[in-house]
């Protein structure tokens, strides 16, 4: 008698508090300048997505399933109004936001990371210019990854941390 066949059981989703191991970094020559993005999911598996803010290379990366998929340059908080460190989730998305703290300023495609208003947002990105403490990134840029967020997904946020090939990224 023939035995019954069964789906191959699906391995489980890693869990949030797994370290997040880089596999693979954009072929980006040189620095990424003000106002340039890169973006390349092709033949990138699905995957937990993972942002990467370095506030010293002023760099936002976009991570699925521990392959870099988008890249930016970003606009950051000023000396009186610092962008913080650590590691925030996602806890609010509005696609059209208007700030109610700084006189109807637009944050296009809107990802809060914090209470007090620090947000992930679409912004112009240019030398000289800076935030209240967001993390500005070109509207076309913010529009892709509001797309493919989802609330609870995490933000990290260094001062000088290179990422590489292998490395892993663990809250702490």
């Amino acid at each position: 008698m023939a035995e019954p066949v069964q789906a191959a059981a699906e391995p489980p989703a890693p869990s949030p508090d797994e370290p997040f191991v880089i596999k693979r970094i954009l072929p980006i020559n040189g620095p990424i300048r003000y106002g340039e993005w890169h973006w390349d999911e092709d033949g990138v598996p699905d995957g937990p997505l993972v942002i990467t803010v370095d506030l010293d290379a002023r760099v936002l990366s976009v991570f699925r399933g521990g392959y870099e998929i988008g890249a930016t340059a970003v606009l950051l908080g000023s000396q009186d109004k610092p962008t913080p460190t650590g590691v925030f989730p996602i806890t609010e998305k509005d696609i059209d936001h208007v700030s109610n703290i700084y006189t109807g300023a637009p944050m296009p495609y809107m990802q809060r990371l914090t209470n007090d208003g620090v947000s992930l947002h679409g912004s112009k990105v240019e030398k000289g210019f800076a935030s209240h403490g967001c993390v500005g990134m070109p509207d076309p840029f913010a529009a892709k990854l509001f797309q493919m967020t989802k609330l609870g997904d995490k933000v990290y946020i260094t001062r000088g941390k290179q990422i590489g090939m292998g490395d892993s990224l663990v809250e702490g």
